[in-house]
């Protein structure tokens, strides 16, 4: 097996015993994806395949997301006390500033998610690459008054540069991948890079949309995750991700049935239902647990 990442082979049974602040056990991570997109340019997400153009229906079926999913999933979320990880396209800020500010109230972080979700990094060329991901940090800098911390790829899209001009523009941790149920340091040219679990299943995205796996069954996919999880983080501590986007889950069929879910979760005094930044702290502070690498595993090295 060799990683493009470079992250070296490890068995979690072999890891040390520990937890989370305060003992909790299991970290749960809840993202919304806040996303923008180009009429007619680029990446879309449809709900109905083969619109020709002007592409209206699924044009609107996104725009929902921004109008009205956002503010009903940051409500739930907000009633439970539960903070937001925003997954966020900066064309937000000029397109639906009020998201922002309901997200900020409820304690939100921003974690970059490109200027569109129109966008890929799939191509692009390391001089192209690192200034787009600097110029999305200086939006979020310039609207939050902090830089961000965490980045989470358009499409999940990547180029070989990607990890080291992360590190190189100042990000600290990354949500795309889910290598592991616990955060995994990633060796870069400079500073070491944190993945942050990120589920590509528990997510409302390539499940009930990609599947078409209905709400309900969704929600039975959370408590089964969640019900293995908190078992198995008695003994180390583990990081459960939940995806929702604002124009998916925030459909009101969607948001009845996901919601039960994350109250059933919420009523669980072990759980910590934390933020990246957070979880990058506290990784931080335990080094004993989660050692940073030493050294980049050589490209098409066995891991």
């Amino acid at each position: 097996m060799t990683s493009p990442a470079g992250y070296r082979y490890s068995a979690l049974p072999t890891r040390p015993h520990g937890h989370w602040p305060r003992g909790k056990s299991l970290a749960v991570v809840v993202c919304v994806g806040v996303e923008a997109y180009r009429f007619g340019d680029g990446h879309t997400e449809d709900v109905l395949p083969g619109v020709p153009a002007p592409d209206l229906v699924n044009t609107a079926w996104r725009d929902y997301g921004n109008r009205v999913g956002a503010f009903r999933l940051f409500d739930l979320l907000g009633r439970l006390g539960i903070p937001p990880t925003v997954l966020l396209n900066t064309d937000v800020y000029d397109e639906a500033p009020q998201v922002l500010a309901a997200a900020r109230a409820i304690g939100g972080e921003i974690v970059a998610h490109g200027r569109s979700n129109s966008d890929s990094l799939a191509g692009m060329k390391p001089d192209a690459e690192g200034a787009y991901l600097a110029d999305v940090a200086r939006r979020i800098e310039q609207e939050e008054g902090a830089a961000p911390g965490g980045w989470s790829s358009p499409w999940l899209t990547h180029t070989p540069a990607t990890l080291d001009l992360l590190a190189a523009n100042g990000y600290r941790y990354l949500l795309d991948l889910r290598l592991d149920d616990q955060p995994v340091w990633l060796p870069t040219a400079s500073t070491p890079l944190l993945a942050i679990p990120y589920n590509a299943e528990i997510n409302d995205s390539s499940t009930m949309i990609g599947r078409q796996v209905g709400p309900h069954e969704f929600a039975a996919m959370i408590d089964d995750e969640f019900a293995v999880l908190r078992a198995e983080a008695a003994e180390r501590p583990l990081v459960m991700s939940i995806v929702l986007h604002s124009f998916i889950s925030g459909a009101p069929f969607r948001a009845h049935a996901v919601g039960q879910a994350l109250q059933r979760l919420a009523r669980d005094g072990s759980v910590w239902f934390t933020t990246p930044a957070a979880l990058h702290e506290a990784v931080m502070a335990q080094p004993e647990l989660f050692p940073q690498p030493v050294d980049r595993l050589p490209a098409g090295a066995a891991s």
